[in-house]
């Protein structure tokens, strides 16, 4: 200070102002400690002089506190300034500021006063307090209402809302509005997270707040005090907790379904899978579906062959089942298993795949061409070796229908597999191919859809060893090409005949109908050999009247 005018003042008061940690100010300290001395801010102290002046007793200001009976702490409750007056604070001695909009006119210029151009009953009788304006002087602050104003104007707000009892106050049930403003942020998230995700969640957070503020501004025009800060920071720090916890565990849950999926699935349907948990029922559920047997042919001659090198047998099978696998996973087939040289698959589970039936025919038939690439390489390392090229054959069975697909096993090993009639049917399906000399048999429900986009014939009506009821089961030949040819198409017709000839025992006419059959086709030379065989059969010992064309298999 000046000493001249240290001396010459009645009082001293502190005009220090600290800003909150966004750089606004809302309050000021009405008492602060310097040392062993206590001294006023300069609104109060201001207050204090006038007080003095119109009593003409020197008073000190006092401080009035309570003790908080649950802590012990002291609060601070108001500034004593005399026995009728007083200034009221927080529990730390500071006074919320309840700010006017800035107001130019409330101005007086410094160069206005002393070359007496502002009239002296402008200023007589009223507070003036005396400070800078210029950006320069670095006295410009923030306050709730204007983004810079002079510092001196926050001491006038100070002073007008003691002097007009304008002032902020907090209720006493302020804290408990807040933490419970909190703790119905935090129920309103752990609810709506898992529900409606981060997104939707944020939207809900951000407009709660939003509604918040209006209220706790309408309490601030009436000029109640309640604190959103802590509510807000609370609610977002809730937020950003559940997020990452909410990441943590969907990121957990991904790499679980990778883990268990990337032996079945492709990788493409694997990421499918991870991002989009919520498809999978792996608790188990009832789907239709398409399912695949294959199995190869003749296997013990094979391994017999491989007996002094298993580790070439382990070579030969991996290099069958890889490329087969390929073609599966290609066409968003499911690998259930491998039983030693056999595949089982299907297809609709664990994603919805609306043309299973049309992908497990695919598969089958390609499967047939990497069989003939993998036997041409195979014979080509033979002769190359000079030794006697072993082809490899497999059959294949097709059928769809409902069946209960889910995570199967004990407590410590389970595996995403399926289980029903129409999983053993196709099981079964394929056993006959071998006995019916074709590489793909399919039940009837598969035929059903295929044969509108594959080339079918009927191989026979046959109680397959298991079951009593008899079902339909057809060869599946080719792709639609081949289903327009006009010969195969031909081929249909005669062989359509020729069945209903034989279910009516004209075993003549059937024979001669499978005599003209065999020109059409070499594929078919088993089966009809075999339909020859059960005629001659037939001849010695006819079925009976009421033989309703029914095979029954015994064998599988």
């Amino acid at each position: 200070n000046i000493p001249v005018l240290e001396k010459s003042a009645d009082g001293l008061g502190i005009i220090s102002i600290s800003a909150e940690h966004d750089g606004v100010v809302r309050r000021v300290p009405a008492i602060i400690a310097a040392g062993s001395k206590v001294y006023s801010a300069l609104p109060i102290e201001m207050l204090r002089v006038a007080v003095q002046l119109s009593t003409g007793k020197r008073r000190s200001p006092i401080v009035r506190s309570i003790k908080e009976a649950a802590t012990g702490n002291i609060l601070v409750e108001k500034v004593q300034l005399s026995r009728n007056f007083s200034v009221p604070t927080d529990r730390r001695g500071n006074i919320n500021i309840f700010f006017r909009p800035h107001d130019q006119d409330l101005y007086v210029s410094a160069t206005d006063i002393l070359s007496e151009k502002t009239p002296a009953k402008k200023i007589a009788g009223n507070f003036v307090l005396i400070g800078t304006s210029a950006l320069g002087l670095k006295d410009i602050r923030s306050t709730p209402l204007d983004a810079s104003i002079p510092g001196v104007e926050i001491h006038a707000n100070v002073l007008e809302n003691v002097l007009t009892g304008n002032q902020l106050s907090r209720l006493p049930d302020s804290t408990g509005i807040e933490i419970l403003e909190i703790f119905l942020a935090g129920i309103l998230l752990i609810i709506l997270m898992p529900i409606t995700g981060a997104y939707w969640s944020l939207i809900v957070v951000v407009s709660s707040i939003a509604i918040l503020g209006g209220y706790t501004w309408q309490e601030y025009q009436a000029q109640e005090l309640i604190d959103l800060s802590y509510p807000i920071l609370s609610t977002f720090l809730i937020y950003a907790v559940l997020v990452l916890m909410n990441y943590a565990k969907t990121s957990s849950e991904k790499r679980q379904i990778r883990s268990a999926f990337s032996q079945y699935l492709s990788p493409a349907l694997v990421e499918q899978v991870a991002g989009d948990p919520e498809r999978l029922q792996l608790g188990g559920e009832m789907r239709d579906m398409t399912f695949l047997f294959c199995d190869v042919r003749g296997f013990t001659t094979i391994s017999e062959s491989f007996k002094s090198n298993p580790q070439g047998l382990t070579r030969l099978i991996n290099r069958l089942l890889t490329p087969l696998t390929d073609v599966i996973l290609a066409r968003s087939g499911t690998i259930d298993k491998y039983m030693g040289d056999c595949i089982m698959a299907f297809w609709n589970a664990p994603l919805d795949d609306p043309g299973h039936v049309k992908h497990a025919c695919e598969s089958a038939l390609i499967m047939f061409h990497e069989l003939d690439e993998l036997n041409r390489e195979l014979e080509e390392e033979a002769r190359a070796d000079g030794k006697e090229p072993l082809p490899l054959k497999v059959g294949v069975g097709l059928n769809t229908g409902e069946c209960v697909v889910g995570n199967m096993g004990s407590e410590q090993r389970f595996d995403y597999s399926v289980l029903g009639d129409a999983v053993n049917l196709a099981a079964r399906l394929e056993g006959q191919s071998k006995n019916y000399g074709v590489d793909i048999v399919i039940g009837e429900d598969t035929y059903q859809i295929a044969k509108q986009s594959f080339a079918t014939i009927e191989l026979d009506l046959i109680a397959v060893k298991g079951k009593e009821e008899a079902v339909q089961i057809y060869a599946l030949l080719g792709d639609e090409k081949q289903k327009e040819d006009a010969s195969f198409q031909k081929l249909c017709e005669q062989h359509e005949t020729m069945l209903r000839t034989y279910r009516s025992q004209d075993w003549g006419g059937a024979r001669r109908l499978i005599n003209d059959c065999r020109l059409f086709d070499t594929r078919l030379e088993v089966l009809y050999e075999m339909y020859d065989e059960r005629i001659e059969q037939y001849l010695i010992e006819p079925p009976g009247e009421d033989w309703d064309g029914v095979y029954v298999a015994t064998t599988k």
